[in-house]
């Protein structure tokens, strides 16, 4: 790891040198999807619109609000990006499935989370974002029946649920 360069902000806890600015500034290509997934998060950080453009896939590349897309770069204040599951997209796929979650205060101060599965092909060996999905959130079930605030409380107190426990 290189001293002088700060850490990544793809939050790999790697130097940016030694990890996603060679793929920013083209000396290097990023060999597998989570590669080029956190070097186009690092460049949403660094608001380097032409790497994201540039990466992105040439059958979904007039869906791009470059303007917009800028905008939240410049207004956000990027936190970190957390990689929460990686599909195929090494050395040897043809595409790759990337889920994550990157952590941001927008222009108002307030946490936000985006929460996405990127879709990413080889174009001309090179990889590429071509779309995104939503994960699916799991529903919480509840286990025990709910408890009304007027019944009487779980604890066997005899008291009312929101006099008590509630």
């Amino acid at each position: 790891m290189s001293d002088s360069s700060p850490e990544c902000p793809c939050t790999s806890g790697k130097s940016f040198a030694d990890c996603c600015e060679p793929y920013i500034s083209g000396a290097q290509i990023p060999e597998t999807a989570e590669a080029m997934m956190r070097a186009r998060y690092t460049a949403h950080t660094r608001v380097d619109m032409d790497f994201v453009i540039a990466t992105h896939h040439p059958d979904s590349a007039d869906d791009i609000n470059t303007e917009g897309t800028r905008q939240w770069a410049e207004q956000s204040d990027w936190l970190g990006m957390e990689v929460l599951r990686v599909e195929k997209g090494g050395t040897s796929d043809k595409s790759g499935k990337v889920e994550f979650v990157a952590h941001f205060r927008d222009h108002k101060g307030n946490r936000q989370r985006h929460h996405e599965i990127s879709l990413f092909d080889r174009v001309n060996g090179e990889w590429r974002f071509r779309d995104a999905e939503e994960p699916e959130i799991p529903q919480i079930r509840r286990e025990a029946p709910k408890v009304g605030r007027n019944e009487p409380c779980t604890c066997g107190s005899g008291k009312k649920y929101k006099k008590c426990c509630g």
